[in-house]
This record gives structure tokens, sequence and C-alpha cells, in this order.
């Protein structure tokens, strides 16, 4: 079985730049990163490439990566030890947004507006790029002694998420596409939660931190996305207290 019919985004990697460049007219936040979303499963054929990828992201201070383990391959005999139907609900809200109006894997959706398959690198580095040249990332986000403070901004109707990730999974697989292979996965999403809205105005909340380190996540993520369009106009690394886990 293969993965779900592919179809090209409205804003794929070749349109993308302009819908971004009318978009973004405010200043880019030079130490924001560039979120890149990867949706994979652990029974999708053709997502290793793609969670490699991932992995090597991983390594770059300017990029955000998250994995989302999508549920709709556990079909095929093996669940996904890492799905998450948060995940598929986030991808499925993407194929609205970005005009596709199905899901794939393995999908890399990069500042909530570029849609690339994940496994193709050159498209992905190009979608980078256009990210880091074009996209809004002007919303100040501080997080100190678990305390969220996000800064005021020009008025919007956006969500707050934080996701909770671990550093690193290896998963031997026993059946579906990738049986008899052992594989490991980067940032793999285990919990999202929506902390709340962000209008414009100045806001603060507390967070999780101690329960997600007791709970064995490695990191936390907070992102603020736009709902009208699902741009991610500000997003920050969390780090979770040493010595919880």
């Amino acid at each position: 079985m293969h993965a779900p019919n592919m179809v090209k985004s409205s804003k794929s990697v070749s349109g993308a730049l302009g819908a971004l460049m009318l978009i973004s007219t405010a200043a880019v936040a030079e130490d924001a990163p560039v979120v890149v979303e990867l949706f994979t499963s652990q029974g999708c054929y053709s997502c290793p490439p793609a969670d490699e990828l991932l992995g090597e992201l991983a390594e770059r201070d300017d990029v955000l990566p998250l994995a989302f383990h999508v549920t709709y391959w556990d079909r095929l005999g093996w669940p996904d030890t890492l799905g998450l139907p948060a995940g598929t609900a986030r991808q499925e809200a993407y194929a609205r947004s970005l005009g596709t109006g199905r899901i794939y894997t393995p999908q890399m959706v990069v500042q909530g507006q570029i849609d690339v398959v994940g496994s193709q690198r050159s498209r992905v580095m190009r979608a980078l790029q256009i990210a880091e040249e074009h996209a809004e990332r002007d919303v100040d986000i501080r997080v100190d002694n678990g305390q969220l403070a996000i800064g005021a901004g020009k008025p919007t109707d956006a969500k707050i998420w934080l996701a909770a990730y671990d550093d690193v999974n290896e998963v031997a697989i026993d059946r579906g596409e990738n049986a008899g292979k052992t594989l490991t996965y980067h940032h793999s999403v285990r919990e999202l939660t929506e902390l709340g809205r962000y209008d414009g105005s100045e806001m603060s909340a507390e967070l999780p931190l101690p329960r997600l380190a007791a709970d064995g996540r490695d990191g936390a993520a907070v992102l603020v996305q736009r709902e009208s369009d699902g741009a991610i106009i500000g997003a920050a690394r969390v780090d979770l207290p040493a010595g919880s886990g």
C-alpha cells in the first residue's frame, strides 16, 4: 500500500516566495528559528529519508524541527509507537489552510506556509531559504523559570501551542512496509497543547515544564500560529528542567 495520494499545494515551494513576500512586511527577528514540521509514520516506506533529513536539521540552531507521527498508517498492522492523534489533526488543518485538501507522508510544512515533500532535499532547503528571507517571525517570545511571556505586536488572531518532544527515538519495526528495519526518529512530538490565544497584546502563561521533564520529554517549543492562514509568526525553543526525568 502506498501513501495517500499527494496533490500539489497552492503554496508549494515554486509559489511560496511571492506568497510570503505579500504577507510579510515586518522585520524578521534574527534569533527566531524557522519551524519545520514533518508528518511521518513508522508504517510509511518512503518516510525514512525524510526522517533522516529532519535529524540533520535538528543540528542547526536556525531551524526548529518537529516530527508529528500520524495515525492513519496504523491500519497496515503496525501501530506507530510514537503516533499522536493531535498530529494527524494538525496535518488535516494544514490541508485546509494550504489549500491541498489532502494529506500525505512524508510531508514537511515550513513556517506553516510552504508544503514540500519531506524526502526532497533540494526543495526542503529552498523552502528554508525562502522562510529565512521572507517569513514573518517578529513575535517576541521569552521563557523564564517556566513563565511564558509574549510581547505586544500588531493586531492578529493566533493560537499559542506548546509542543513537547523527544530528542531521539530508535524503533525496531516488526510489521508493515518497514518491517525488519530499526529506524531513528528525531524531535518526535509526544504532546501538543493549546495554551491560549494571542491577539497582539502582551500575555503570559505558566508552562508545565517540570511535569514534561518528569514524563521523560527532552525539550519543548512554543509556537504562535495565525489562524487565518496557518502562518507561524513566532517560535521559540524551551529548555526543560534538568534532573526531573
